[in-house]
């Protein structure tokens, strides 16, 4: 059930000058999902990834009067079987915020940026742990979950 669902929220495409913001609701993020130093992105490189003169990521926020409570960040993914597809690399609620359908109007609005733009599908990944996110993808969207593939990464770091 709802609580108090908030009036005067709206979404809207972000603009550079939320990402002091973002950056702080992706480490709240991180830190929910218990890696709180794996955030390392500087806001420099932040903003002109998403910003610069060839961005490869783009966000909306939830906002109310002026404070940004969530966010939804995706990137354009390729298929070679299917073509592009949204990839939702993530979407938070600030946890006092949560429960206010702010999740939702977020995720809407990914659907229809994602059909404007003629993408096929939309694709992301949830930890197993995380109940309340697989929950919700479940019951408001019929979300499919994949047991078979594996995600892979390397960092280049430490490659050779």
């Amino acid at each position: 059930m709802q609580r108090n669902i908030i009036e005067n929220l709206t979404v809207r495409r972000a603009v550079a000058s939320d990402c002091p913001r973002l950056l702080e609701l992706i480490q709240g993020l991180a830190d929910y999902e218990k890696m709180p130093d794996e955030v390392t992105v500087d806001l420099g490189h932040f903003v002109d990834s998403g910003f610069g003169e060839a961005p490869v990521w783009w966000a909306f926020v939830a906002e109310e009067n002026g404070h940004i409570h969530g966010f939804a960040l995706y990137f354009i993914r390729y298929s070679t079987w299917k073509g592009q597809q949204m990839y939702l690399e993530d979407i938070y609620v600030d946890p006092p915020a949560r429960g206010k359908g702010i999740g939702r109007k977020l995720f809407d609005r990914l659907i229809e940026e994602a059909r404007e733009r003629k993408f096929n599908a939309i694709k992301w990944q949830a930890l197993k742990w995380n109940e309340p996110a697989i929950n919700f993808y479940r019951k408001y969207y019929g979300a499919q979950f994949d047991d078979e593939w594996i995600n892979c990464g390397i960092n280049i770091n430490a490659a050779l």
